[in-house]
């Protein structure tokens, strides 16, 4: 997995969002100059035959004696091997965990796959910790580049101060899982179909190095210190961070009671101190020896490896030391997709999205344990047609202006924000529904406005270039056909491609042949040689490398004079 970033980070004029896409093109052109003429690059969540025999170039054999993951079906060169970091943290996972990862994905169960569908390891080396391990009508797997060599769509937003990125950071997490169902591409599983469709709970698995005590298998004995955690620590957020929004922070956090009392002595608030209390009852597990002994007073070195190992649907990111980088939220559980139209297509949505809620000061809270259930949701297969979602009936709040009621009035729906935020009677489960994803993208009649008739409601408010409003009404349009079903999600695509390939059997294996074609037509698609209809409408966008010269100028001028966040 290749880790691709902007050299620098976008600007804030809407005449930025026209470069998003052509920024993502010369990354891909510049690693397709590194490779061999039989060599690609492809934006692909989860490559479908990771752990099964001969799935790496050159051939290496699993050493599940032996090696960083012990595993039966990852070897050991499989492994990044330039840098030290991987290896130690797929040791010390299965180290502090006290065994193998278990990672047990639900099989796709077609017509002839075998009911109950099992497996027998003995041949793979298994000592018997596979065969306990592993579940009936499960893909089992037992290592963390099974997760982690996963690929995504993250973005990150500055903030202008912390209040805002606070802001931020609880308004999105409501709309982790409906993203995360709306980008789904990942159905592939050890060479079998599964029946989930993203790739979350697998990653999830993957680095949960949470011992049995823990992770409440095993009782905690009278004078330990281990402690009940409730999730990996790879997941979705616990608590959001706003005064206004503790409300709703409905689950039981587990923090360490030492750096809880330490931040709250400083002074630090209780949201923010709970928070950072939560990180850290997470032990260290990828730590170099020169990075011991470091001036806390001046350096965030320990601080990041245990906020960088914590890895969950959003990240909330305070500023380096001597640095101009303000607070940034980072918005991480989106499927990367297969062309750069659909991937800026995603990250421009949710960038506006920003806009919307800042400009009009919109409510999308909901309970944080329905959050939870969302993302359960948002797994399954075809969540984005089949699955319900728990979501905010009225999006204004308290200080919205008249602008955006005006909007939501604009767009076909109600607008009567209930001010109830002092009455004792008041029950918040009252605020939100279950949607589809259909509904909460494009609009549920006169009872909810849907996200993108808001962002097309917003742009008319705004001042946009006729190039850039014309790229963005075709990002858009993606948006609203994937959520109401007419464009197909890239997992339900490959689902489709797999069944009604020559050489696939109905039985939930997909194997060499088919994986080989599946892998062609992405290639030729995400290079523009095919067009897929059922995938990605026709689209003509007029990305560019650099902003006009004179757009150029005014941005500069405003940067110089400190009137933008970059």
């Amino acid at each position: 997995m290749v880790e691709g970033t902007p050299g620098k980070p976008y600007g804030s004029l809407m005449a930025h969002f026209n470069i998003v896409e052509a920024n993502m093109r010369k990354r891909r052109e510049e690693l397709l100059t590194l490779l061999r003429p039989d060599q690609t690059a492809l934006a692909f969540t989860s490559f479908p035959r990771v752990g099964c025999k001969g799935f790496t170039e050159p051939h290496y054999e699993p050493t599940p004696g032996a090696g960083s993951s012990k595993s039966l079906f990852f070897p050991e060169e499989a492994i990044m091997q330039a840098h030290p970091r991987f290896s130690t943290l797929t040791r010390n996972i299965r180290e502090r965990r006290g065994e193998k990862v278990v990672i047990n994905v639900p099989v796709f169960k077609d017509k002839k796959t075998p009911s109950p569908f099992t497996e027998d390891f003995n041949a793979l080396g298994d000592d018997g910790e596979a065969a306990a391990a592993s579940k009936s009508d499960h893909i089992y797997l037992d290592c963390m580049g099974f997760g982690m060599g996963c690929s995504c769509l993250q973005m990150t937003f500055q903030a202008c101060c912390i209040t805002e990125a606070r802001q931020l950071y609880d308004q999105l997490t409501p709309l982790c899982p409906i993203v995360m169902a709306l980008s789904a591409a990942s159905p592939i599983y050890r060479g079998y179909l599964a029946d989930i469709d993203c790739r979350w709970s697998v990653i999830a698995g993957s680095v949960d190095d949470r011992t049995k005590e823990e992770r409440g298998e095993k009782e905690i004995s009278e004078g330990s210190k281990a402690r009940r955690i409730y999730k990996s620590r790879y997941d979705s957020i616990d608590s959001y961070l706003s005064q206004e929004s503790c409300r709703y922070n409905d689950i039981d956090v587990v923090i360490d009671p030492e750096i809880y009392k330490q931040l709250q002595e400083a002074g630090i608030d209780k949201l923010m101190s709970q928070h950072i209390a939560h990180l850290f009852i997470r032990d260290p597990i990828s730590l170099f020896s020169e990075k011991i002994n470091q001036n806390d007073e001046e350096d965030t070195d320990h601080f990041e490896n245990i906020q960088s190992t914590n890895w969950q649907t959003m990240r909330f990111k305070p500023p380096p030391p001597n640095s101009k980088i303000g607070w940034r939220v980072e918005f991480r559980p989106t499927e990367v997709q297969l062309t750069d139209f659909e991937n800026a297509a995603f990250t421009v949505f949710i960038v506006l999205m920003t806009r919307v809620i800042l400009s009009f000061n919109l409510n999308f809270l909901i309970h944080i344990s329905k959050v939870d259930e969302n993302m359960k949701t948002a797994q399954v297969r075809d969540a984005v047609r089949q699955g319900k979602f728990y979501f905010r009936k009225d999006l204004l709040s308290g200080t919205s202006p008249q602008m955006a009621a005006d909007c939501i009035k604009r767009c076909g729906a109600k607008c009567d924000a209930k001010k109830c935020d002092n009455d004792k009677k008041y029950n918040v489960e009252d605020e939100y529904t279950m949607m589809t994803v259909d509904e909460i993208i494009n609009g549920k009649g006169n009872e909810f406005p849907g996200l993108v008739p808001l962002i097309d409601k917003y742009l008319d408010n705004v001042e946009c270039d006729v190039d850039t409003r014309c790229t963005i009404s075709q990002y858009l349009k993606l948006i609203k056909m994937r959520a109401s079903g007419e464009l197909m999600t890239m997992a339900r695509w490959i689902r489709e491609f797999v069944a009604n390939h020559p050489s696939y059997k109905q039985n939930s294996v997909v194997n060499d042949d088919i994986t080989y074609d599946l892998i062609c037509k992405c290639d030729n698609i995400s290079r523009g040689l095919e067009d897929c209809d059922e995938l990605i409408p026709l689209y003509n966008t007029r990305s560019q490398d650099d902003l006009p010269p004179a757009l150029t100028k005014y941005y500069n001028a405003l940067s110089t004079n400190g009137k933008t966040n970059g």
